[in-house]
């Protein structure tokens, strides 16, 4: 198994949730309004699912060719909320063969400082 180099994002905010919110048109006011998200018993609002597959992909494309992307798929752990910092992680778990095309097979997670896993998935590259 080989590590890939860890990314570090920066402090989810409330106006990036509002930015995404129009970016993707997931509106879900749990995501931007914040009496909303305390009705609703989140203590506030917490970030879309997507923008952290998005930052899991992300660095898919930091560490392989985008264009060498076969296989992308994550499973949701942890809602994330303002303030928190998140690291990608990756590795390498495996290769093989398809279709006379050597591919690379590996894991990613999204974690934040305090190590709460909130996104784990897994992943094929061509190389």
């Amino acid at each position: 198994m080989s590590e890939l180099t860890a990314i570090h994002k920066p402090e989810i905010t409330h106006t990036q949730l509002v930015k995404y919110a129009g970016a993707s048109g997931d509106f879900n006011p749990i995501h931007t309004v914040v009496p909303i998200g305390e009705k609703a018993g989140l203590d506030g609002v917490i970030a879309h699912g997507m923008l952290i597959m998005g930052m899991a992909g992300e660095a898919l494309a930091d560490w392989f060719p985008r264009k060498n992307l076969k296989k992308f798929k994550v499973r949701f752990s942890k809602m994330t909320r303002p303030g928190e910092k998140l690291t990608i992680e990756g590795k390498v778990t495996g290769e093989r063969m398809e279709k006379d095309e050597k591919r690379l097979t590996g894991e990613v997670s999204v974690k934040n400082e305090a190590g709460e896993v909130k996104l784990s998935g897994q992943f094929e590259v061509k190389i």
